[in-house]
């Protein structure tokens, strides 16, 4: 039977959109619809486009992903650090000092005192005071009176063993007279033996009343002296406790000390490390607390012993007499002992703990190192160092308490004053 020929309809004319007809021969199989799109038709030309562009971006963006990714890989991130793990290398300030000529010293500390003070007190008899003659910083002469005791006791019996003195003279030379007189008649036989010896030993009995009398008019004449308190030798009065009405007594306190000759002293206590580079005869200048000027002296006498509990020994200066220089006043004083060459660094450089002063100095490599030194004094110019340093060190003169052995510096130079 013979197939009729596909009849195509015609498009209605009122169907806006055109209509495709597909017939049996079109599709892959007998029978079967075909299931191939559509063609394109005229419109779809602008969605083609966009579908291309977002193609491009998508590959675009994974391009830039693989690259960094790659570029994490070959690059890797430089490891965090703690802020508080974070070190800034410190800027200091640093000096040469060389060497200077110096001019050691040994100082101490001391009172000025009177060269020869000597304490004058009663030595009689208890008394009390009737007069004062001077006052503390008169200048005396060798037996000028100073004070006077009550003598209205003394004098009267001085005054009676004066008159039983004649009495006793009078008496032994009565004596004496009969005795030569019974040694003229001896050989006339006009008196007995028995009665010339009796008239001897009366006359050597009178004598020796007369020498008793007189030793006790001696005694007393000592006692009434002794009322009237002197200066023994010439010299600046010290201090005076003596004050009239007061009771003397003997063997108490002295009432009076004098300055032999006005001369003065320094007299003070000097380690013992320091004893030993001191001479007799060193100069040395003494300053008083309170007076711009200084004194002169040279040393006197050095101690013979070490206090072995304060390890210190005594050390005298003699001192031109000046009204400025008052015994009993502080006094610190300098002892020149020689000239030296050493390095000379600022106060600052140098620290102290307990294992003793050090300095920081910096090496080629930038490197602080604690370097111990030996002080040996502080001047005006700075911090004399005995020992530690040759004076071509770099010295740290500043933040030297902020560094620890072997941490890296930046250095900023000074000039050595």
């Amino acid at each position: 039977m013979a197939s009729n020929p596909e009849h195509i309809m015609s498009t209605p004319e009122t169907q806006d959109e055109p209509i495709t007809w597909i017939g049996r021969e079109r599709s892959g199989r007998p029978g079967e619809a075909s299931l191939a799109p559509p063609l394109a038709t005229a419109g779809a030309g602008p969605g083609t486009g966009s579908r291309k562009w977002i193609i491009g971006a998508v590959v675009a963006v994974a391009v830039l992903i693989a690259a960094s990714v790659l570029w994490r890989t070959t690059h890797p991130k430089a490891a965090l650090v703690a802020l508080a793990d974070q070190q800034n290398i410190p800027l200091i300030s640093v000096v040469t000092p060389g060497v200077k000529t110096v001019t050691s010293t040994v100082s101490f500390t001391g009172a000025i005192a009177a060269r020869y003070d000597m304490p004058i007190g009663n030595d009689g008899d208890t008394g009390r005071i009737v007069s004062v003659g001077v006052e503390a910083g008169d200048h005396v002469q060798k037996g000028q009176l100073l004070a006077r005791l009550d003598d209205s006791v003394l004098i009267p019996q001085v005054n009676r063993l004066a008159a039983s003195l004649e009495q006793a003279k009078a008496q032994s030379d009565l004596s004496a007279a009969e005795y030569r007189r019974a040694l003229g008649v001896e050989k006339a036989g006009a008196l007995s033996a028995e009665d010339i010896e009796k008239r001897r030993a009366t006359a050597v009995t009178d004598a020796a009343n007369v020498k008793v009398v007189a030793a006790q008019l001696a005694e007393g004449q000592a006692r009434l002296a002794r009322t009237r308190i002197v200066a023994p030798i010439a010299g600046t009065v010290l201090t005076r406790r003596a004050e009239v009405g007061m009771i003397a007594n003997p063997g108490g306190d002295a009432l009076f000390r004098v300055a032999s000759g006005g001369e003065v002293e320094m007299r003070g206590q000097l380690a013992e490390q320091d004893l030993a580079q001191v001479k007799v005869g060193d100069a040395t200048t003494v300053h008083l607390t309170g007076l711009p000027q200084a004194f002169e002296g040279k040393v006197r006498l050095l101690g013979a012993i070490i206090d072995p509990a304060t390890r210190l020994g005594e050390i005298r200066i003699t001192l031109k007499p000046d009204p400025a220089l008052r015994p009993g006043a502080f006094a610190h004083g300098d002892v020149r002992i020689g000239n030296a060459l050493r390095p000379v660094v600022p106060r600052t450089a140098v620290l102290t703990d307990t294992n003793g002063s050090y300095v920081y100095i910096v090496g080629a490599d930038n490197k602080a190192t604690r370097r111990a030194v030996s002080v040996a004094e502080t001047s005006e110019q700075g911090v004399v160092i005995a020992a530690g340093l040759t004076g071509s060190e770099q010295v740290v003169t500043t933040a030297a308490g902020f560094l620890r052995p072997g941490e890296q510096v930046k250095v900023a130079v000074q000039p050595a004053s």
